[in-house]
């Protein structure tokens, strides 16, 4: 319960935590059963604030559910998390460029280039990352 009271986890995060504190897997998996039958654990609450967390921070979708994986968050449970944003990807993906590199337009092909590259790291997709280039009118690029 301390675990839980400080943030959500998913339930592999809980159960390596667990175990690294020497519990037997009978008991962690007892506990777990537990924890999910009176909704103090949950995958889904746990995905869905990751990913508002994580769009905080500036990542994007591929890094999120990358990182999601590596949770133990299931596929279906990954998609639906973050198709609830599916209309703030390219607004965000704007907002991090223009907060790392400010409002203008890169000078030349290789500035843009290099943008591109740190979007891309973030995690964004090629489509959110065209757009957060374009300023209403269509690219010149």
């Amino acid at each position: 319960m301390d675990l839980l009271a400080r943030r959500e986890h998913s339930e592999q995060e809980l159960t390596r935590k667990l175990a690294a504190r020497g519990y037997d897997e009978d008991t962690v998996a007892a506990t777990l059963a537990g924890l999910v039958a009176d909704c103090l654990l949950s995958n889904a609450r746990f995905a869905e604030t990751f990913v508002q967390v994580r769009m905080q921070r500036g990542s994007g979708p591929h890094k999120i559910r990358a990182e999601l994986r590596e949770r133990g968050i299931p596929v279906e449970l990954i998609d639906s998390s973050l198709e609830v944003h599916a209309d703030a990807w390219r607004e965000l993906a704007r907002q991090v460029r223009e907060k790392r590199f400010g409002n203008g337009r890169p000078r030349d092909f290789r500035e843009r280039s290099r943008q591109m590259r740190f979007l891309q790291q973030r995690g964004f997709e090629s489509t959110q990352i065209n757009a957060a280039f374009q300023d209403g009118d269509a690219d010149d690029w």
